[in-house]
């Protein structure tokens, strides 16, 4: 496999090839090494500056992109949009090119706007990594969800085949359309289940069935997905009740029963417990949720590492621990 990433940003799974999701997953996979060292850090990015850029509120992904740069060497730098000269009325193009006058080497942004990474990647010299934007795509949480269930199962090449329910809101979900598109693309079957008035139109051209029945659609699943009712960003009545979003869609033991007996359970975080997910589902023997968060951090050091040129920089060389290989690359339908 080549020692190059060939690619200045990460805009999106639907960009990326299979054999580019496989070098990501490989990679990553051998990052997971570094959170069980004593000292968790490795000079690779020495020298890099990353800045996280971040206009939604994030607790998760922006601490993962900031350990993980932090673990690699490279300084990293928050930007706090409530502080900033934004609310002076300065433009997002503006804040980016002033940013970029400083000499860093990527640039991390969560963004309420759709299609918002893509247009920076287009005026910034620096690699651009989207954190998130509107209700476009995740990609990096859709990458650490393959890493977690490929883990579990026992190599990449599990996934193929394998059957996905993704429940919930979908309509507002980017976590939901960077997973589809990136479970398919592994060869996995993909599902979504959820109100009518939280499945968009047209949702089955990104490779999935729909399915409104959770209690049918759950059955012999063999990864359960539950996405959080997204409130700060919906329409009011979207589902009569909580309570009756609960008994219909929330993921209980008794649901639970119907898919395979090794299901895997995932969730993007924050939980709403007892709406989206029984307490006793979320910490059952099934739940990978904090496994998700675990992975998140190897997934992140990945990208930094692919796409700042770790490897050319010769850096990655004084640990051999870090240089994935062994990873075949798949045949897939």
């Amino acid at each position: 496999m080549p020692d190059t990433f060939n690619r200045k940003d990460l805009l999106g799974i639907e960009d990326l090839s299979v054999e580019e999701i496989v070098k990501i997953l490989g990679s990553a996979a051998s990052f997971r090494e570094v959170a069980e060292r004593d000292i968790k850090k490795v000079p690779t990015l020495r020298g890099k500056t990353i800045i996280n850029l971040f206009y939604e509120p994030s607790t998760r992904t922006r601490t993962s992109f900031e350990i993980a740069a932090k673990r690699m060497s490279a300084d990293a730098i928050n930007i706090a949009v409530a502080s900033s000269s934004i609310k002076k009325g300065e433009t997002l193009k503006d804040t980016a090119l002033n940013l970029e006058a400083m000499s860093p080497d990527c640039i991390v942004v969560r963004h309420g706007s759709s299609g918002t990474p893509q247009m920076l990647a287009r005026y910034l010299k620096c690699s651009v990594i989207n954190a998130g934007d509107g209700l476009h795509e995740h990609p990096s949480q859709a990458l650490l969800d393959m890493l977690t269930v490929s883990n579990r199962l026992g190599g990449i090449e599990k996934l193929d085949g394998l059957r996905i329910l993704i429940v919930g809101d979908v309509a507002h979900s980017r976590v939901a359309r960077s997973n589809i598109l990136g479970f398919s693309k592994m060869g996995a079957h993909v599902t979504v289940c959820g109100p009518p008035t939280m499945i968009p139109v047209g949702i089955e051209h990104l490779g999935c069935d729909v399915n409104h029945d959770m209690t049918a659609a759950v059955k012999d699943a063999d990864v359960v997905m539950m996405l959080r009712l997204q409130l700060e960003r919906q329409a009011a009545g979207l589902f009569p009740s909580p309570r009756e979003y609960a008994k219909l869609y929330g993921l209980d033991s008794l649901k639970l029963k119907r898919a395979k007996k090794d299901v895997i359970i995932l969730h993007p975080g924050p939980i709403n417990r007892g709406l989206e997910i029984s307490p006793e589902v979320a910490d059952g023997p099934w739940s990978l949720i904090l496994e998700q968060v675990a992975n998140g951090l190897a997934v992140r050091m990945a990208l930094f590492y692919l796409l700042l040129g770790g490897v050319k920089d010769g850096i990655s060389n004084a640990n051999k621990s870090l240089n994935p290989d062994g990873v075949r690359l798949l045949n897939l339908r």
